[in-house]
């Protein structure tokens, strides 16, 4: 008797403690967050290659702690050992305003502050001082660390354009506050009497005007007892302006302990007196905490637009730090004038121009996940982004397929027309789509003046309907996978504006080219030659080569807007079915010839014990979610469950791989929310099942979709029943359209799948093979 009470007992209590850690309501998202999820990485390991930003969402500035040396892409890392040329020590060496989307692309119009005390030290090295991830706080909206060597606190906190800074110090005869403007050409110049320091850097890591500057001002509330300028290592204590290749500045003062030093800070990429006016229109009288307050406010209501609950401690501080990522970039670029209009700084002609831009986002990435977020829950945010894409094709020519700021040289396919087409076929409306699309046009028949723009190899493609792997032209097969999607979304958005029969039906075929390098023996996609066969040998754990950051097992499945195609020249479901299970199956064996070492999301692959499955780079990770497109989704919905259990956490080391400016994030929100994106430009999203009991998306339009899961556990990761708005509802997708006129979704979640639901060809998810409109149905 004594044992089953004490078994009972026991029971109870691991019952309470399961039921004490789930989060039954969320007040202040920003809190959960963490922004050093994903930091712990290094060029050879990526473990996010995330940095803290403070900031606010989508703000055209973003302030980091600076651990790395100055132009290091590896800015802020976790621990020192990853951090090229740190030496092992736990040192900041200033605060840093940083655009920099990825250690990758590194940075640009960067400068950086920092406070010292005792011997005057203004050289990067001398002036960092140690601290502990014990003594650092970090929050979207603010930051604070303790400098060991210096007795200073720092902390800072952020608008779009501006900043404040509240420097603690010690009792010093000393003290001193260093600005440093970079190298690559950068000028300082000090007015003792306003306390004010202005400057600009010119340092970038990609191609921009000859004209390109970040112009700062910075206000200091406390009178400067010495002023000096610098250049390189030579301290100038005889003048108060500097324009040298290396410029900075030095200023001092007494302080007593515990006295607060505040800063005020801002930019511009116009002009002197734009930044002047970012200033006060953005910090105005404001007091640190009061903009503390409005930018913590300003997080709260962005991440506020989805409330989840019913979820592990853990659960809930992963979806928000993901959630951060997502509204980070792109970075507004634009400004608003003196006449409260908007402008912008062209990083294509150097002139400023009226209207909207945004920069620091490649669309290889995020025209996978993160573009469809946007349109599902912030359509107006993608509304600028989509008159910024306009402004980018009138001014360079050319839509951006990475920008960092204009046109960067990096990843393959044409993806920009997945992000234009599916803005368009989600309702957003307002601006000039006709222009758009002749971009779209444009960059689908013509080479650009990057290999990154427009089509490298189009008329090849063109003509043969795929980019030859024998033509000297590197990643041929991801090239033609991609621009095969890329033609579908014009298509789609060419029918959606009344374009004539005779250009939609042409990139209609086009987007069938996919099964031009469909390989019937391996049932693979594949290289294939100019003279019509394929290459040869062919090894399907080959990494680069025909493809791009990954194999033939992760590329076979980019098809995105005909999933059922792919599945006919696999032979039918069935195989189909055993192909995705081979993914999981096969063991993490793979081919570095063609990067002649290992790369590193290779070896993120290979750590993670999920055979050939790759979460941590983006071309396979749609790939979960195909079983529904073969009658089987319960095993979307188990491995959807394990990737994000096992591959994401809020912690320094949390993400699987690179996080890519928003789209891996954007992959678990979508996934803990219970469907994804396969097709952007489509109207369907493809099911897999929700991680909460309960996520609301409050909608723009003041529309609501609750997703209503009160069974959900660890165990009961499978859907029994789904119910839309009280009636049974057994498709394996969701409509967007209708999702926007406000959806109650209520899943019996249970722990054993269920095999008859989803199982009918009439449950599945959208295929352009199956689409009634497609003219090339029959053919």
């Amino acid at each position: 008797m004594k044992r089953k009470t004490l078994f009972l007992l026991a029971l109870l209590i691991n019952s309470l403690a399961s039921f004490a850690q789930m989060v039954n309501k969320v007040t202040d998202p920003a809190d959960w967050v963490n922004p050093l999820m994903g930091t712990d990485s290094r060029p050879a390991l990526s473990n996010g290659n995330t940095y803290p930003a403070i900031a606010v969402p989508w703000g055209m500035n973003f302030w980091t702690p600076q651990t790395g040396p100055m132009g290091s892409g590896w800015q802020y890392t976790y621990n020192p050992e990853a951090s090229p040329k740190s030496n092992g020590s736990y040192k900041i060496r200033g605060f840093k305003q940083t655009h920099q989307p990825s250690p990758w692309m590194n940075d640009y119009g960067q400068f950086s502050i920092m406070p010292v005390t005792g011997k005057l030290k203004f050289n990067q090295d001398d002036r960092a001082s140690w601290f502990s991830h014990k003594a650092e706080t970090a929050k979207p909206y603010y930051y604070s660390v303790y400098l060991a060597d210096a007795d200073i606190t720092t902390e800072i906190t952020p608008t779009e354009r501006a900043a404040q800074f509240r420097i603690t110090y010690p009792a010093a005869d000393s003290s001193f506050i260093v600005i440093d403007a970079f190298d690559k050409g950068s000028y300082v110049k000090i007015f003792p009497a306003e306390h004010k320091i202005i400057g600009y850097t010119t340092r970038t890591s990609r191609s921009v005007p000859k004209n390109f500057k970040n112009y700062f001002v910075i206000y200091i509330d406390k009178a400067f007892d010495v002023q000096y300028v610098w250049r390189g290592n030579e301290l100038v204590k005889d003048a108060l302006e500097m324009n040298d290749n290396h410029a900075g500045a030095v200023v001092g003062f007494k302080t007593a302990r515990g006295e607060k030093v505040h800063l005020k800070v801002a930019s511009s990429f116009i002009s002197f007196e734009q930044a002047e006016l970012n200033l006060k229109r953005e910090l105005a009288n404001d007091a640190f905490d009061a903009t503390l307050a409005k930018a913590k406010q300003a997080w709260n209501n962005t991440l506020g637009r989805v409330a989840v609950e019913g979820g592990t401690v853990d659960q809930i501080r992963t979806f928000y730090s993901c959630f951060y990522r997502a509204v980070c970039f792109p970075q507004k670029m634009y400004e608003i004038n003196s006449e409260n209009k908007v402008v912008h700084y062209s990083p294509y002609t150097g002139q400023t121009y009226p209207g909207y831009l945004y920069a620091g986002t490649g669309f290889w990435d995020t025209f996978r996940a993160l573009y469809p977020f946007l349109n599902l829950v912030y359509p107006s945010i993608n509304k600028e982004m989509q008159e910024g894409l306009l402004n980018d094709y009138k001014e360079g020519g050319w839509l951006p397929e990475w920008s960092s700021p204009g046109y960067a040289d990096v990843m393959v396919g044409n993806n920009s027309a997945s992000v234009v087409s599916e803005a368009w076929l989600k309702g957003l409306r307002g601006y000039d789509i006709h222009t758009l699309y002749q971009a779209l046009l444009h960059g689908a028949n013509n080479e650009g003046p990057l290999t990154a723009v427009g089509r490298a190899g189009v008329k090849y493609y063109n003509e043969l309907g795929y980019v030859p792997y024998d033509v000297k032209l590197n990643e041929n097969a991801a090239r033609t996978l991609e621009y095969a999607y890329d033609d579908y979304a014009i298509y789609k958005l060419g029918k959606a504006l009344g374009r004539p029969k005779e250009e939609t039906d042409l990139y209609a075929k086009r987007s069938l080219n996919y099964r031009n390098l469909f390989d019937p023996e391996t049932k693979l996609m594949r290289g294939k030659n100019k003279d019509g066969n394929f290459q040869k040998p062919f090894n399907p754990f080959k990494w680069g080569d025909a493809f791009t950051e990954g194999n033939s097992w992760h590329y076979s499945w980019s098809v995105f807007h005909d999933i059922q195609g792919l599945i006919n020249l696999m032979g039918g479901r069935q195989t189909f079915v055993k192909m995705l299970d081979s993914v999981f199956i096969m063991p993490p064996v793979f081919d570095e010839s063609y990067y002649g070492g290992v790369i590193h999301e290779i070896r993120e692959m290979q750590l993670v014990n999920m055979g050939q499955y790759a979460h941590g780079n983006q071309p396979i990770q749609h790939m979960l979610y195909l079983y529904n497109y073969a009658g089987e989704p319960w095993k979307t919905q188990y491995w959807v469950r394990e990737a994000m259990n096992r591959l994401y956490l809020a912690t320094p080391d949390g993400y699987c791989g690179d996080e890519d400016n928003g789209q891996t994030s954007a992959w678990y929100l979508f996934s803990a929310l219970g469907f994804y994106p396969v097709t952007p430009a489509s109207d369907q999203y493809v099911l897999g099942a929700p991680l909460f009991r309960k996520a609301t998306i409050k909608l723009e339009n003041g529309k609501q979709v609750v997703i209503d899961a009160p069974a959900n556990s660890k165990e009961n990761l499978y859907v029994q029943q789904l119910q839309w708005n009280n009636t049974s509802y057994n498709k394996n997708w969701l409509g967007h359209s209708v999702l926007e006129q406000g959806a109650i979704l209520k899943f019996t979640m249970g722990n054993q799948p269920n095999k008859q639901r989803g199982i009918s060809e009439t449950s599945f998810p959208y295929s352009f093979s199956t689409d009634k409109e497609n003219p090339f149905l029959k053919k």
